[in-house]
């Protein structure tokens, strides 16, 4: 990034800084609560506009597709039109595009709208945490981290939360509704604070090839992995050729951007090794952490009779403590090593999600949200210093398009944890149920007692058929956990590929 004209502004103090971290976290925490505040309420608003579920499910996917797209472009608009100017005008834009969606009266509206809202809300993400650090006097930016990994560990844990409970107690619109005034009031005060941090625009060509390249494979990864469960993966034609097109255009975009003078994307940050080396413990880490958020959540609504209310609070716990020590933890990683941190985070996640892999169909709520209570510890331990890592370890001029590169990762390795997780726990469930099946001496027993206390042969097969889908379900949903907790092991060890970072973020370094 090139410098400004004028001299470099000095770091806000006292009540400046408070509105300005306030409207940052706030942007990051609506950008980020959109990917999953929907996902409770596909059904209500399939339902509302006369169309399917699975036709509803494009609300979601709409939104992950342009919000990867745009996420990485973060860099390039940075540079051409002002790191300032382009968030402001995101948050606007997607407080706009938000009271849009919730007066969509139709699902076409509704899905054209939140493509909007994604392109909207995929630069607000990394520019919210360049920002963030910008802004801070430089002994103070590991607390900018602090506050911006806080608002990025608990927005998905709150939005199926809050959607079950706008939903529930309104309607569908009200889980677009309700940010509006926050997006709108934030980005008008987000301009008046932190206006004097704008960087100066540097007139360049569009990487007009490269942006093509990067809408066709993401666009086609997205919608095969959102819709590959519902079509039997390659069993379908249209799945394979989504995997074709995402396959080869990514090598395309690869092999272009790596050669492009001015790339929309800049792919060159990969050189250095301790880029590499957390987004390699992002992608494991973060994508088995997405992973038992999407499958806990499931399990506890379809076989343990919670709503989506309960089981939101139940998941919710795990971000309790996060919000309370990721500042402390940003502080002593600025002090110290950041690599044990992360490397003890990733573990300690992975050792209760193994605990949790003995869960049965007996537990109480407590049973259940206290394990996840104490594993919300390893959170800020993983994900403050792999952020303080990756953005420690790139030139200053890289700062925007490492941070775009970050949130693009983590984006993707949520959609595939979500998909990949998905398809798993069904075949399992499925697999578990045949075996289970086969003992048909105790099942036959159970019959006749069921039977001689007044129950038909219909309602007697049906409730032991459910009563072997629970067994099923806990037995699959166990597995889960052991493998994710073999991926989060992986994903420990390969912080150690990174060197020790040699200075840390600089709160200027965007400019």
């Amino acid at each position: 990034m090139t410098t400004t004209d004028v001299a470099e502004p000095q770091p806000l103090t006292g009540l400046a800084l408070f509105g300005g971290v306030l409207c940052l976290a706030m942007a990051n925490f609506l950008a980020i609560l959109d990917t999953t505040i929907a996902n409770v309420s596909v059904a209500n608003i399939a339902g509302s506009l006369g169309t399917s579920t699975s036709q509803g499910t494009y609300v979601i996917t709409s939104y992950a597709v342009a919000e990867a797209i745009s996420v990485p472009l973060t860099g390039w608009l940075s540079r051409r039109f002002g790191s300032v100017r382009v968030f402001v005008t995101c948050l606007i834009m997607f407080g706009v595009f938000s009271a849009l969606c919730g007066m969509a009266t139709s699902m076409t509206m509704l899905v054209a709208c939140r493509v909007f809202l994604g392109l909207s809300g995929g630069p607000m993400m990394p520019l919210s945490q360049t920002l963030m650090i910008r802004i801070f006097p430089k002994d103070k930016s590991h607390a900018a981290i602090g506050i911006w990994s806080m608002t990025t560990l608990v927005a998905p844990i709150m939005g199926p939360i809050l959607g079950g409970v706008l939903c529930d107690q309104f309607s569908w619109p009200y889980i677009f509704y309700f940010k509006v005034p926050f997006a709108i009031l934030a980005g008008l005060a987000c301009w008046k604070i932190i206006g004097g941090f704008e960087t100066k625009a540097v007139k360049a060509a569009i990487d007009k090839m490269g942006l093509l390249l990067l809408v066709v494979w993401v666009g086609a990864l997205q919608i095969m992995l959102d819709e590959g469960k519902d079509h039997d993966w390659f069993a379908s034609t249209r799945i394979t050729v989504l995997a074709i097109v995402a396959l080869i255009g990514f090598i395309s975009f690869l092999i272009w951007e790596l050669t492009e003078r001015n790339p929309i994307v800049d792919l060159r940050v990969f050189r250095h090794r301790g880029f590499s080396a957390s987004m390699l413990t992002l992608s494991l880490g973060f994508g088995a952490f997405f992973g038992i958020t999407v499958i806990t959540p499931l399990w506890l609504q379809i076989y343990m009779g919670y709503t989506a209310t309960e089981s939101g609070y139940a998941t919710a716990t795990m971000g309790i403590i996060a919000v309370f020590i990721a500042p402390a933890i940003a502080a002593a990683v600025s002090k110290f090593d950041p690599r044990p941190f992360v490397f003890f985070g990733v573990l300690w996640l992975g050792l209760w999600t193994w605990l949790r892999a003995s869960n049965n169909m007996d537990m109480t709520f407590w049973q259940i949200s206290m394990p996840m209570f104490f594993q919300g510890i390893g959170m800020p331990l993983f994900f403050v210093p792999l952020t303080a890592i990756a953005l420690g370890c790139v030139k200053p001029a890289e700062m925007d398009s490492a941070a775009g590169l970050f949130n693009f990762i983590r984006t993707l390795s949520g959609a595939f944890a979500t998909s990949m997780v998905n398809t798993a726990w069904e075949n399992e469930t499925t697999y578990v149920h045949s075996e289970l099946s086969g003992l048909t001496d105790r099942v036959g027993v159970a019959a006749q007692q069921m039977q001689a206390s007044g129950m038909t042969h219909e309602q007697t097969l049906n409730s032991l058929n459910w009563m072997l889908q629970q067994q099923s379900s806990m037995i699959a949903t166990n597995q889960i956990f052991m493998w994710i907790a073999a991926i989060f092991a992986i994903g420990a060890f390969a912080i150690w590929l990174s060197p020790k970072p040699l200075h840390a973020v600089d709160p200027g370094a965007s400019h």
